[in-house]
């Protein structure tokens, strides 16, 4: 019982003392504190116990192993709170045999741990073993150079195994199996194990450098710092949640085998990168790309005929033409997968609906839909994206407006496909041949998705007011559906149906409140617009709107009734005059002519002097040269046939002939000018003068015959808002009257010719 000794006993968390080693540590907790004041006041020694639970803070005698160390201490250093640090020195090992708890300390009776020899041989076998392992490990300064220096003068197997176990990187547990264990020799074997334990940790931190090393360039720490740790990460075989959880989705997403196949190759390639690199996240991005576009998501169509037809009625007044296209679409559709569906090209003067209609398809059809603006655009990679190389590359619109539609078969409207235009940077149209091509679009490869996107189930449908700018093989691509002007009747209607409504409730008027009777429509169609479409008519509606809404709100009336009375007063007088047709009067030297436009129809009038001179020929108001060869062909009809018009040939020697075609500011050309410069020249030599009430279309030959023209509808609307009654239209022509409205037709008759003779009887009095 002689080495059974009474000290007070300090609980250590996370660390074991050992005999022959100093250490620090700090002291918090009242139960510690306690216990190095009660050793303060006696000897300075206690005994070291470790807790076996690390992170409990209030502890008793189970917690604690029993074997520990008998320390003596060294120095006190007060720290700021109720916080001391000590030092101590490990003097020997020794086994608690009782614990209990006395003043706030624990206290406990220790007896001291005596070594055990037993074969020497074996002993001294183990010793130089561990003094072996240890000269490998020293090698990269695993231990420090006076621990090492201590080792190596160390002649007690008992002391070098304490010195050691002090120094090396192993658990808690492992520490106080090598303080519990009584036999030497037992003692040095573990201790042999661990020190094969460091030196493998050892190798293994030289291959992984090794490996970092070769992947890195010089005076690159941050970078070093992170492959060391993603060869970490490869050692342990941790890949990463995020890798599992993107490879799950590709998975689930029902990805084509071939986009599958790639996306799961980007995945691998990210994955071994670290999030902080540039291309991890241009990897990142693409995958998402790949996840948020729709590969199979799909909207089921309207099955029934008649529903369809009903909602492309309730958004649209008339465009029969349109709505029996879209009727035969889904006729087709449900007897087919939809596959290869047809391009479709609304061309038209702005404000006839080219735009909305496309909006009323895709809401008749009951899908997704998705508008792209083609005006302006010179870049081919806005059609078919960026490739990844490039710093910010980003998917083409195309792509871009498939994913916002989230369905593999939207109605994806191209707007203003003839402004379309290229530069040094591609050729824009030239991409687009691919997209809308029925025969190609199922396999469209966008160059930043870089694998092919099936877009043969999307209804393409692509709007221009002209077709002269549009590219030969785009527009041989494009199925083409031709919206002319509406009639004073149909612009009624839509104003009743659609534009008031819409702007009274935009204005904030109530129907009880507002109303416009059917004659200020009909003012506001012939006076105040003179148009293809119903742009500038829903201005004015809603110009009629803010002047109702001025008045009601300054309480001025209670309600306001818009008339044709009191139009003028809310927005002024009359822009235009429809009655009168686009002559004053019957005139010498003046012809209406009619003539095609990007906006619709106009009338123009073009008028000749004949005047003393030296027979020279002036031509203005901007012609084109196509004008320019008709006025001259014209007037080469006239003169080699003067006779028969009683027409003097030795006049033309001396007289200039001027003609003009207002506006002058206004660029005209066009091969549909012919008849009509022919009639105002030969009315101005006659002094005859031209009807008023008739206007014509054509092209003259120097033999006298009358040429075929196009456009033929959009002229015979703009000579119905002028009031014109009659058009000589070229007999070839004949075969355009069906596409002319039934109202158009009924009030305007058309005079078919071949001849110029028959033109100069109809147009000229008294030829």
């Amino acid at each position: 019982m002689a080495n059974l000794h009474e000290f007070p006993l300090l609980a250590l968390r996370g660390r074991v003392v050992f005999p022959n080693t100093t250490m620090s540590f700090d002291v918090g907790r009242l139960v510690s504190l306690t216990a190095v004041k009660l050793a303060s006041e006696k000897d300075s020694r206690l005994l070291v116990c470790t807790q076996k639970a690390q992170d409990k803070e209030d502890i008793d005698e189970n917690d604690l192993y029993e074997t520990g160390t008998v320390v003596k201490i060294r120095q006190i250093t007060r720290l700021p709170g109720n916080t001391i640090r000590i030092s101590v020195e490990g003097l020997y090992r020794a086994r608690a045999k009782q614990i209990f708890k006395e003043k706030e300390s624990f206290i406990c009776v220790a007896e001291e741990i005596m070594p055990v020899h037993g074969d020497v041989a074996l002993e001294e076998a183990y010793f130089r073993t561990a003094k072996e392992i240890l000269k490998d490990v020293t090698s990269d300064n695993r231990f420090a150079k006076e621990t090492l220096n201590a080792l190596e003068r160390c002649t007690d197997p008992d002391e070098f195994v304490n010195i050691a176990a002090n120094y090396m990187q192993i658990r808690v547990d492992q520490k106080q199996e090598l303080l519990e264990c009584e036999r030497t020799a037992d003692r040095l074997k573990l201790c042999d194990r661990y020190l094969n334990y460091e030196l493998e940790i050892s190798r293994l931190e030289r291959k992984i450098g090794a490996v970092v090393r070769q992947n890195i360039e010089k005076n690159q720490k941050e970078y070093y710092l992170r492959e060391q740790l993603r060869a970490i990460h490869s050692e342990l075989g941790d890949d990463g949640e995020e890798k599992d959880e993107l490879e799950q989705k590709i998975k689930e997403k029902g990805l084509p085998p071939e986009v599958e196949e790639k996306a799961l190759k980007e995945l691998s390639r990210m994955s071994r990168m670290q999030s902080s690199s540039p291309e991890y996240n241009v990897l990142r991005l693409y995958i998402d790309w790949i996840l948020d576009l729709p590969w199979k998501e799909q909207t089921a169509d309207t099955e029934l005929l008649s529903d369809a037809v009903k909602i492309l009625n309730e958004d649209h007044y008339g465009l029969e033409k349109i709505k029996e296209r879209i009727t035969e679409y889904l006729a087709v559709l449900k007897r087919t997968d939809g596959a290869n569906a047809p391009i479709l090209c609304f061309v038209g003067p702005p404000g006839v609906g080219k735009t909305s209609i496309a909006s009323s398809i895709a809401r008749s059809l009951g899908r997704k839909f998705v508008r792209m603006s083609l005006g302006g655009v010179k870049d081919e990679a806005e059609i078919r994206g960026h490739r990844k190389t490039y710093v910010g590359s980003m998917p083409g619109r195309i792509i871009t407006g498939m994913k916002k539609a989230g369905s593999v078969n939207p109605v994806f409207l191209l707007d203003e496909v003839d402004k379309i235009s290229s530069d040094l940077r591609g050729d824009p149209a030239g991409a687009l041949l691919e997209v809308l091509d029925p025969a190609q679009n199922g396999t469209f490869v966008d160059r930043y998705i870089e694998v092919p996107y099936d877009l043969s189930k999307v209804l393409f449908v692509t709007t221009a007011n002209t077709l002269d700018t549009i590219p030969a093989p785009l527009l041989d691509r494009m199925e083409i559906i031709e919206l002319g002007g509406y009639t004073s009747e149909e612009k009624k209607e839509i104003a009743k149906r659609y534009l008031v409504p819409k702007k009274q409730a935009a204005n904030g008027l109530k129907k009880e409140e507002f109303s416009i009777t059917a004659g200020a429509i009909d003012a506001l169609i012939d006076g105040y617009t003179l148009e293809a479409g119903v742009r500038n008519l829903e201005r004015m509606i809603d110009t009629v709107c803010r002047k109702a809404a001025v008045k009601l709100s300054d309480g001025n009336a209670e309600k306001v009734c818009v008339t044709a009375k009191n139009l003028a007063d809310l927005i002024g007088a009359k822009r235009y005059e429809r009655d009168g047709g686009a002559l004053t009067g019957d005139e010498v030297g003046a012809a209406t002519g009619l003539a095609w436009t990007a906006v619709g129809g106009t009338t123009l009038t073009i008028e000749v002097s004949a005047m003393h001179g030296k027979g020279d020929i002036l031509l203005t108001g901007k012609l084109g040269d196509v004008m320019k060869e008709s006025a001259r062909a014209a007037i080469s009809y006239i003169r080699s046939n003067s006779e028969s018009y009683g027409i003097d040939v030795s006049v033309f020697e001396s007289t200039d002939i001027h003609i003009h075609v207002p506006e002058g500011a206004t660029p005209k050309d066009g091969p549909s000018a012919g008849i009509t410069m022919a009639t105002a020249i030969l009315s101005a030599f006659t002094k005859k003068p031209v009807k008023k009430s008739v206007a014509m279309t054509g092209e003259i030959t120097l033999r006298g015959k009358v040429l075929p023209i196009g456009g033929l509808k959009e002229k015979a609307l703009a000579a119905y808002r002028k009031g014109i009654h009659d058009i000589i239209i070229p007999a070839d022509n004949q075969k355009d009257l069906e596409e002319i409205p039934e109202a158009v037709r009924g009030s305007i008759n058309f005079i078919p010719v071949t001849e110029v003779d028959t033109v100069f009887k109809s147009a000229i009095i008294g030829i």
